[in-house]
């Protein structure tokens, strides 16, 4: 589905063409001038704007014009009388893509409009993804995928396969692995690289802010909504959302989820009027959605319409080789360009097992510059231990140096956590990182809803095992 303008001061055109171009999927605006086209180009991204040339006082060429320097990879395609043909060559030389003669051949319109779509398609995707798989994504500031190991290889070939499509993606792994860099790569190599990038933690709003936050809300559904809303579906036309930490959107969210998915349309909070959905859904997770399905909490029809096209992203223990890469990389952010990295802190750094994958390594490296201050980048500043941080959990039965990973021994920690808050959740929660909503959803997928912490330290869950 493309974003097409239809210009002409001949409002009988402009409903046929309207129409006509709707019929065939796309979303079609028409205007009745070139001074109102205008407005609506500079008011909002087009991909083809269809034109007419003998218009009063904006004519098509001005049109033209005004398209190009606003949006040069708009197309346009001109209308103009058979006797025009001089007029429509000028057109040509604006920049226009093509011209067609009136009377309107509607199936010659449609057969132009789709050409010229798909070889603006083609165009921007080509260029993004040089940029992708190069690794080059731009300047200073920019967000790039850094790395040469093998699996850092193989995520930049998988985002390069489904970046051109509009299938929606689940991107899997860990926390601190670098998710969002991935969608945000997804949606540069994307034809959708113009329109937004929006992105929401699902996790870190409640439910029924969440609702009205995805899908927005009318005037008068709740205390509070003084006006009408747009939600983030809404407000990502043409461009991607982003669903971060998917496994943690409540039930009754998800089934909307679903009906986006499957229907592309919305509904507004306490609004029946349908809405078109023109947005591609990217969400990540970073526990399997698998389990959650096995413990009421995830739906399995959502689950599978999310899963078109998975993407796993490596956690740093898995991808060694780039260690070095991305510390440099951190310095060189940092203004620390020609920082040395002698032999012995670059074994440990390999050595060291990462459970905070690149975050935490992003986090130790900023550590490192503040500690040097004004002075070099030593060995010493740089704080392994710090960043070891749940390791220093006194969990029974286990060793100071076990894994603590939270999905890999999630009850343990759970217990760990609460008996050390004394039964307060909510203080349990921020030892272990998560929001209090993830806690009660993860003591509730493992069976530990009435785990209570006692008094004298014994565990008090009834339901874990």
């Amino acid at each position: 589905m493309a974003r097409i303008l239809v210009v002409d001061d001949e409002q009988r055109m402009v409903v046929l063409l309207v129409s006509a171009l709707k019929h065939r999927g796309h979303q079609v605006t028409g205007v009745g001038g070139g001074q109102e086209a205008l407005a609506a180009v500079a008011a909002e991204p087009f991909d083809l704007v269809l034109t007419d040339l003998r218009m009063e006082p904006v004519d098509g060429l001005a049109v033209i014009e005004g398209v190009k320097a606003t949006s040069p990879e708009t197309a346009v395609v001109v209308l103009t009388a058979y006797g025009e043909v001089g007029t429509a060559v000028a057109a040509l030389q604006k920049g226009a893509y093509q011209y067609l003669t009136k009377p309107i051949n509607f199936d010659e319109v449609a057969h132009v409009v789709d050409q010229a779509i798909a070889e603006g398609d083609l165009q921007r995707q080509n260029r993004a993804l040089k940029e992708v798989v190069s690794g080059v994504a731009g300047g200073a500031g920019r967000r790039r995928l850094i790395g040469d190991a093998k699996a850092t290889r193989h995520l930049r070939e998988l985002i390069a396969k489904v970046a051109p499509s509009e299938a929606t993606v689940l991107i899997r792994g860990e926390s601190g692995t670098g998710k969002e860099l991935v969608a945000h790569a997804i949606h540069a190599a994307s034809a959708r690289a113009r329109g937004p990038f929006v992105a929401v933690n699902c996790a870190a709003i409640t439910e029924s802010l969440l609702e009205s936050e995805l899908f927005g809300y009318r005037k008068g559904a709740f205390t509070g909504a003084d006006s009408d809303r747009e939600g983030l579906f809404e407000a990502a036309r043409g461009g991607s959302l982003f669903l971060d930490e998917i496994g943690e959107a409540g039930l009754a969210v998800q089934a909307k989820l679903l009906r986006v998915l499957e229907e592309r349309k919305l509904n507004r909070v306490g609004d029946p009027r349908e809405r078109d959905v023109d947005v591609r859904v990217v969400a990540a997770t970073n526990r399997p959605l698998e389990q959650a399905i096995g413990g009421g909490i995830f739906r399995q029809d959502l689950y599978y319409r999310l899963l078109v096209f998975p993407v796993d992203v490596p956690p740093l223990r898995d991808r060694s080789e780039d260690i070095e890469l991305l510390a440099r990389h951190f310095l060189a952010d940092l203004g620390r360009l020609k920082v040395q990295l002698d032999k012995t802190l670059r074994e440990r750094l390999r050595d060291y097992p990462w459970p905070g994958n690149v975050r935490e390594l992003r986090n130790l490296i900023e550590r490192a510059h503040i500690l040097a201050g004004d002075g070099p980048v030593r060995p010493e500043h740089f704080l392994l231990e710090v960043g070891a941080g749940p390791a220093a959990v006194n969990v029974p039965g286990m060793a100071a140096e076990a894994d603590l990973n939270l999905d890999n021994n999630a009850r343990r920690l759970i217990s760990a956590a609460i008996e050390r808050a004394g039964g307060n959740k909510s203080r349990a929660a921020r030892l272990l990182g998560i929001t209090r909503r993830t806690l009660y959803s993860r003591l509730k997928l493992l069976g530990m809803e009435d785990f209570t912490a006692n008094p004298d330290g014994n565990r008090g869950d009834r339901g874990a095992s």
